[in-house]
């Protein structure tokens, strides 16, 4: 068996290549980092280091890579032939990487190939591999529309790992927490007896994809944002200073509530991994820089990322989401010079109201949410 996996960055060498390769796939990673697809044909081996207990660390091998910048035909002739193909680019990068998927299943088309094939976009976002397919989709013609639709499985999925920033003497060798969580939606798939070692599938996978995002995400971000203002470099020493563990625990607790109401998660059972969650944050061992949790602040202000939509939702349930806006608040204020998005924001706020900026970037229209948050960047 082999798998095409798009993004040989840490996410993708150090989460989905483990996944991948304790499953017994080949892998053939898709990069436009000529450096490490370089060293991905070079080497036979990379190291992946659990910080939480080197017992369990990784010795991966049976990969190679492909630079789709200089040869896309080689992407197409891989995904022609290929049992699996997974992403961890980053959402904003799935849009580019969709013609050559449509390539992929149109050479498939072409061979007369009737093995079902899954996409499976192991992204930081909900309905990842469905917003996959649409982009898909644009690029295929008719006919290929109707293969895929036969033989094309896009299965959205929740994925949970942090994997620091970091420099290691060689490039493919990387270091994550212990912590995996990978769900699939397994009504979505079109290899519905695929069953990965370390998957969990499920039928509704949305309450999964919300718990993770509006706990794991909406927290470390909360954690950066309030860290990156009070001066500290690290999750780890932002979380450890006690007004900030407040106002994180705050943030979690409105999210929560909003997922017990909404999807009858077990209070008791939620309650446990959020402490999880935070323990997790504090690892020390991890390193994890608030300017790379806390990078794109545009993107994460954004109308269905992780914290207008539970500001939404909460709002429209009648829950409280004073720790949300405040968070929100952090987020039009954070200045980082090295962050592109930052500056961008900044400079927004400098041409415009406040009110027209937090119109612009989150899509809100509830005047009442607006003008809270209004009120509180004033304050």
């Amino acid at each position: 068996m082999n798998a095409v996996h798009f993004g040989a960055g840490n996410i993708g060498r150090g989460f989905i290549g483990e996944v991948l390769y304790k499953n017994g796939y080949e892998m053939i990673f898709v990069d436009i980092n000529e450096a490490v697809i370089d060293a991905l044909n070079a080497e036979e081996s990379y190291q992946i280091t659990i910080c939480d207990d080197e017992s369990q660390n990784v010795t991966v091998t049976g990969f190679k890579g492909i630079n789709n910048g200089s040869n896309p035909e080689a992407v197409v002739e891989a995904i022609a032939s290929t049992n699996l193909v997974t992403t961890a680019i980053g959402p904003n990068i799935l849009p580019y990487i969709a013609p050559l998927m449509a390539k992929g299943i149109e050479l498939r088309q072409q061979k007369g190939v009737t093995e079902a094939l899954d996409m499976v976009a192991c992204e930081n976002m909900i309905g990842g591999s469905t917003f996959l397919k649409e982009k898909v989709y644009g690029e295929l013609s008719e006919e290929g529309k109707a293969y895929a639709d036969q033989y094309i499985g896009f299965p959205d999925a929740a994925v949970d790992r942090i994997v620091p920033n970091q420099t290691n003497e060689n490039i493919l060798d990387v270091t994550v927490e212990l912590y995996k969580e990978l769900v699939i939606s397994e009504s979505m798939m079109k290899q519905p007896n695929v069953r990965l070692d370390g998957v969990k599938y499920v039928d509704d996978l949305e309450p999964y994809i919300e718990r993770k995002l509006y706990t794991v995400n909406t927290g470390h971000a909360t954690t950066a944002y309030f860290g990156f203002a009070n001066g500290f470099d690290t999750i780890d020493h932002a979380l450890a200073n006690e007004e900030i563990y407040q106002k994180v625990r705050k943030t979690l607790s409105e999210t929560g509530q909003l997922l017990i109401e909404k999807w009858q998660f077990n209070a008791d059972e939620h309650q446990a991994y959020i402490e999880t969650t935070l323990e997790r944050f504090k690892n020390p061992a991890l390193k994890d820089e608030v300017t790379r949790v806390g990078r794109t602040p545009i993107r994460k202000l954004g109308y269905n990322e992780r914290f207008i939509n539970p500001i939404r939702q909460a709002d429209e349930r009648g829950l409280a989401i004073d720790g949300l806006i405040d968070t929100v608040v952090q987020i039009l204020k954070y200045n980082d010079p090295a962050d592109e998005q930052a500056v961008q924001l900044q400079a927004m706020l400098k041409e415009k109201s406040v009110e027209e900026v937090i119109k612009e970037v989150t899509q809100l229209q509830n005047q009442t949410i607006i003008d809270r948050i209004v009120k509180a960047y004033v304050d």
